[in-house]
């Protein structure tokens, strides 16, 4: 879809702040929010969340860590409810409207922040929609939690060519561990695997390790620009 022209986008809010952004069905419902001047890069997350018909949103817990892992890190944050959850216009459509969902939310942050590498994260379905799309939006990092290998077509995806990062429990009850190993192993250019021992699907009692692993993981990427002090890296407990 075209983005409306950057003077009547919103721009990107320093607090946390709810916005409806235009898409392809209508508006889209989204949380953006800066990280703090001290350490902040020059670079924006946007995350997608589980399946909308098994309760998914942009509150999940996962995804509300992974938002709060990656802007203690340094970057922007923006997380969104695709089509048919919360007040985002349309229904669901099996993962291909909400990638063109993604790519709206994409537009807007590359118009406001033009200058932000762009990163995609995201859990279970979100993360499939997020692989499945990084290419075409020319992601420059990806982090996928928990991708549902096996229950989605992953065979037929065109991988993203950026860093990319997955983390994965290893008593995963949703996902099967064993597919995402194996389909990670097959291929030509192979993310960088994460496990987390004794971790279901839904990290209950592990969301503080899955926040250490995923500023571990971001931690070797270095930032396109500082934009504060140079205190780059929050530090974590």
């Amino acid at each position: 879809m075209t983005m409306p022209h950057h003077e009547t986008l919103p721009p990107f809010p320093e607090t946390a702040t709810a916005l409806d952004l235009p898409g392809p069905c209508g508006p889209l419902q989204v949380v953006a929010q800066q990280a703090a001047s001290t350490g902040r890069v020059a670079a924006t997350a946007v995350i997608c969340h589980p399946h909308p018909l098994q309760g998914g949103t942009m509150q999940n817990k996962v995804v509300t860590m992974l938002e709060r892992s990656l802007r203690e890190r340094g970057l922007d944050t923006v997380r969104f409810n695709f089509r048919g959850v919360g007040s985002s216009a349309g229904s669901y459509d099996g993962g291909n409207g909400e990638g063109d969902d993604l790519a709206a939310v994409a537009g807007w942050v590359r118009a406001v922040q033009p200058d932000h590498a762009l990163w995609l994260a995201g859990f279970s379905f979100g993360s499939y929609v997020s692989i499945r799309n990084a290419r075409r939006l020319a992601a420059d990092a990806l982090i996928s939690v928990a991708p549902p290998v096996g229950r989605w077509p992953f065979d037929s995806i065109e991988l993203p060519g950026c860093p990319w990062w997955v983390l994965q429990g290893e008593q995963d009850e949703v996902v099967d561990p064993a597919a995402v190993y194996a389909w990670i192993e097959q291929l030509p250019s192979p993310p960088t695997l994460v496990r987390l021992p004794d971790t279901g699907h839904f990290f209950h009692g592990k969301l503080l390790d899955l926040r250490r692993e995923l500023q571990a993981a971001a931690l070797p990427w270095p930032p396109p620009i500082d934009l504060g002090s140079t205190a780059a890296n929050p530090s974590t407990p």
